[in-house]
């Protein structure tokens, strides 16, 4: 399916130099998915649903409904500081 001769090809495609031995292992091992793949590809999927995921998934978030935001009186009253009737931060920067 995929010799030595293409996998350096591929290899010299993305500039990689590989030793004579990177050569012959990535050769095995790049054989190995290929035929893997094509095993994957022989199968018989009419009928089976096209999937994002294996398992059925169910949105666990609450529906998206606005709520009456927090008292702003209240939460500025609970701030460290307060100037203007917003939260006083330190300075960033010189």
């Amino acid at each position: 399916m995929i010799d030595r001769d293409d996998v350096a090809h591929v290899a010299r495609l993305a500039r990689l130099a590989l030793s004579e031995e990177e050569l012959e292992t990535y050769t095995g091992q790049l054989a190995r998915v290929l035929a893997h793949a094509a095993d994957v590809a022989a199968l018989d999927l009419s009928g089976v649903e096209p999937t994002s995921h294996p398992l059925s998934m169910v949105n666990v978030l609450r529906e998206d409904e606005p709520r009456p935001g927090l008292d702003r009186d209240e939460v500025l009253a609970a701030a460290p500081e307060v100037e203007d009737h917003r939260f006083r931060v330190p300075r960033v920067g010189s």
